[in-house]
């Protein structure tokens, strides 16, 4: 006959203990493990970022494009005795271990072709790697400040003065884009000599993403309170011209709505900037352009609903209203037969619940086209 075995009180208390223990150490590594530990000698309120300060300033070195490194080096040989002994192996040493902090490879022995090397395909994802890193965190007023303080701007600058990639490109401008919603790195921004028409001469690019994000950071500046020092960089006709080009001819959604986006900061901006650039697009066709735009949103609309294109249609609506209360400009946009007919159109279309945005923007061009008549 089997006994019978009987528990023991004690041993199961015990039990229970040490499963309770376990389980809390289990929780607490797990916490551990998703929580990162506090900093030594600073309370949790005190800390104003998760990142490392250091960490931001690595990536920003790492930004450094190699030529600017060589170009650097280079001066600091020169800059040594005339007999170019001593001092000058002195100071080959000091860049060589700057050089080595910063992560750029950077050995006279070798030449031109582990410098190509280094900028290859891998070292070209590397350095979109950390970029865009630094594209995000550029997003935060805390971490924003920080990297003007440590010559991003200067770093970005000389990449886009000597980089053949678009991509690395359209990083750069990324960044100085989310730079320029903060006030503070926006004012370094306008000071940085010769960054702006740098900027400017972006819109120049064959790249789809390279001219959305230039149009994306020309419209922030003409949207801030520096707005005047970037109304005089795209005042110039010639500058107008090709913004214009770029809004008539791209088939791209994102891209329609950058360039007529700035094209709205422009006319918005004329008051405060004090510029002349209404003669300039009137000259240039620009209320043709927005009705024939217009034209074309609505068809597209009339086909087939997509929703990436309402923005398209909301930022000409408001363009072409920025344009009917200019004094002394407006009479053209407003005498359009054509426009009238399409502003009609739009008003009785079915289901406006997916444009009701534009309704305000209707209300106030019908208005002023029907005191223009």
């Amino acid at each position: 006959m089997a006994l019978e075995s009987k528990s023991n009180p004690i041993e199961e208390e015990h039990q229970d203990e040490g499963d309770d223990v376990e389980e809390e150490i289990h929780h607490d590594e797990d916490e551990l493990a998703r929580n990162p530990s506090a900093p030594p000698d600073y309370e949790f309120f005190d800390i104003t970022t998760t990142v490392d300060p250091s960490y931001i300033i690595s990536l920003i070195r790492k930004l450094i494009p190699i030529d600017s490194v060589t170009s650097r080096d280079s001066r600091g040989v020169n800059g040594s005795d005339d007999d170019g002994r001593g001092d000058t192996n002195q100071t080959a040493e000091e860049n060589e271990d700057e050089c080595e902090k910063m992560d750029v490879v950077n050995d006279g022995s070798r030449g031109g072709e582990d410098k190509d090397t280094c900028r290859g395909l891998a070292g070209d994802e590397v350095w979109e790697e950390h970029g865009c890193v630094l594209w995000d965190l550029a997003a935060s007023r805390t971490h924003a400040e920080l990297m003007v303080q440590n010559l991003v701007l200067e770093v970005l600058m000389a990449n886009l003065m000597v980089s053949q990639s678009a991509r690395v490109t359209e990083i750069c401008l990324g960044i100085i884009g989310n730079l320029a919603c903060h006030e503070a790195p926006m004012k370094h921004i306008v000071s940085a000599n010769g960054l702006i028409s740098t900027i400017v001469d972006q819109l120049f690019s064959d790249d789809t993403q390279c001219l959305a994000e230039a149009c994306r950071l020309l419209t922030l500046g003409l949207q801030g309170s520096e707005c005047c020092t970037w109304a005089e960089a795209v005042q110039s006709e010639h500058i107008l011209c090709r913004i214009i080009w770029i809004a008539e001819n791209t088939l791209n959604p994102q891209l329609l709505e950058k360039s007529l986006g700035l094209v709205l900061a422009i006319l918005e901006s004329q008051k405060e900037a004090s510029c002349t650039f209404i003669p300039s697009l009137m000259k240039l066709g620009i209320p043709s352009l927005l009705i024939n735009l217009l034209d074309f949103e609505m068809s597209r609309l009339t086909e087939e609903r997509v929703p990436e294109r309402y923005s398209v249609l909301d930022v000409i609506l408001r363009a072409i209203e920025a344009l009917s209360i200019l004094d002394g400009h407006s009479q053209e946009i407003c005498s359009s037969k054509k426009l009238l007919q399409l502003v009609c159109d739009l008003i009785k279309l079915p289901d406006k619940a997916e444009v009701y945005w534009t309704t305000l923007s209707l209300i106030s061009i019908a208005n002023h086209m029907l005191c223009g008549w």
